[in-house]
């Protein structure tokens, strides 16, 4: 058996469950990696050894009664910053709030918690969880672990860098404009966006676009198969809700079937910017296409076209929460440049204008399903480019930065819009070491699909699953 933190997460719990390895054995050795590799990855904001150590041995208690095990028991993971994690200090990412002790977790923290999984920590996030690359002003960056000195992308970026770095074998992130997806391509994961509703403990409902949903990070499909399983197993009390397609990890093992497939590079936010792909983007996209026929499945170009005024209408609704957030004026100083113009602009839009963006969205929404539904699938490239460096958005003015994040990821707001599931996969390793995906859309409530591809993509490619 090689060192813990190269075996699976199934392979974990499968130790776990049949006691050759103990809850307190594998946190032991994750806290151990975080502590040697932490400081030059910057992935964790926060660790919670004690704790996570007192729980590990409490996991351990319970399987030495002989009861039946939660489906993660044992298993460590990590949370966001964005996250209350109760008795542990959230921070949103902003040095413009005052940083205070959760008094309780979150509602997703505690189904996670309630599945036997074992949290770490809290990781590194953008403020307010906003942009595609994970830097702040109140901790240093997080950094990509196939090359420290590029982003691991955002706003799940400290998640992905754990995930890929070993220090984790998975983890929960927050998916509003590609925040899963986009952390995942950068780092060699595999990241799934559920559909909206899927997961009821941020459903993609309670934001007002109705953007925000939680999804899996993993370095296998059938890792991320697993934990997303263990998100949905709560009662669901929306209304709208994706409708059942459980259990996922049988679909991911399972991995049968051949789908007709849209192919598109056609981005919402081409009637705003220049939108374009790289040498490495464009390699990995047709290196993503050829695995994807040779499986089996047929292969469509998708003439797809987008409402022009997507860019400001999602620009205005995505932004909206910063206009009521609770900064005091004296402390608005602490915001980063892009969060403190966002808010600006926010601030100064009236309901009309915000009644107008959501309108838009929600038109947009049916037009660009319609267009989808003569697939099974929806593939694009995953990013517009190789990740970026540290610094690359923030040496520049708010706009720039924020039409830089546009031109890196112009594929993977518009299914938050559209409220779609949808999955980046690993496909092309470029000369550098970097990893690159490709992104894959899938009908409403399709995530079994996605997650059958995507398996059987990483057995078509066998693309190694190094840690660094």
């Amino acid at each position: 058996m090689g060192a813990l933190h190269e075996l699976t997460a199934l392979e974990q719990r499968d130790l776990l469950r049949r006691g050759e390895l103990s809850a307190r054995e594998l946190t032991a050795h994750y806290l151990e990696r975080i502590d040697s590799r932490n400081p030059a990855l910057g992935a964790f904001l926060t660790v919670t050894a004690d704790t996570a150590l007192e729980e590990a041995d409490a996991a351990d208690r319970r399987q030495a009664k002989g009861v039946d095990l939660p489906a993660l028991h044992g298993l460590p993971l990590a949370h966001k910053d964005l996250t209350d994690v109760v008795g542990v200090v959230t921070t949103h990412g902003s040095a413009a709030l005052q940083h205070t002790v959760a008094a309780a977790d979150s509602p997703l923290v505690a189904v996670l918690r309630r599945a036997g999984a074992i949290s770490l920590g809290k990781t590194q996030v953008p403020e307010f969880g906003l942009s595609c690359y994970s830097e702040n002003l109140i901790a240093p960056p997080s950094r990509n672990p196939l090359n420290v000195s590029l982003s691991p992308g955002g706003s799940s970026g400290g998640s992905a860098s754990a995930v890929a770095a070993g220090l984790v074998p998975f983890a929960p992130g927050t998916d509003g404009g590609g925040s899963v997806r986009i952390p995942a391509a950068a780092t060699g994961l595999i990241g799934l966006k559920p559909n909206r509703g899927r997961v009821p403990s941020g459903s993609g409902q309670t934001d007002l676009g109705q953007f925000v949903v939680a999804g899996p990070l993993a370095r296998t499909t059938a890792d991320a198969a697993l934990l997303l399983d263990a998100m949905v197993d709560e009662p669901n009390f929306h209304a709208t809700s994706a409708a059942d397609h459980g259990p996922f990890l049988e679909a991911a093992l399972r991995a049968t079937g051949r789908f007709r497939v849209g192919v598109s590079t056609a981005s919402p936010f081409a009637a705003a910017f220049p939108i374009g792909l790289d040498h490495d983007a464009s390699a990995a996209f047709d290196a993503g296409l050829r695995a994807l026929g040779d499986v089996g499945h047929d292969l469509v170009g998708a003439d797809l076209r987008y409402d022009p005024r997507y860019h400001e209408a999602f620009q205005t609704v995505w932004t909206a929460g910063l206009a009521t957030a609770r900064i005091p004026s004296s402390r608005e100083a602490g915001l980063t440049p892009l969060a403190r113009t966002l808010r600006r602009r926010a601030q100064g839009r009236s309901a009309m204008d915000l009644a107008t963006a959501v309108d838009i969205l929600r038109q947009f929404e049916q037009d660009t399903i319609e267009q989808y539904s003569a697939f099974d699938l929806i593939a694009t490239p995953a990013l517009g480019m190789t990740p970026r460096p540290i610094g690359w958005y923030t040496d520049a003015d708010a706009d720039t930065d924020y039409r830089r994040q546009c031109q890196y990821s112009p594929y993977t707001s518009m299914v938050n819009v559209c409220g779609l599931p949808a999955i980046s996969v690993p496909v092309y390793s470029t000369a550098d070491g970097l990893s690159m995906s490709i992104q894959l859309i899938g009908r409403p409530s399709a995530e079994a699909n996605l997650l059958t591809v995507s398996a059987q993509l990483e057995d078509q490619l066998r693309l190694p699953r190094r840690i660094r």
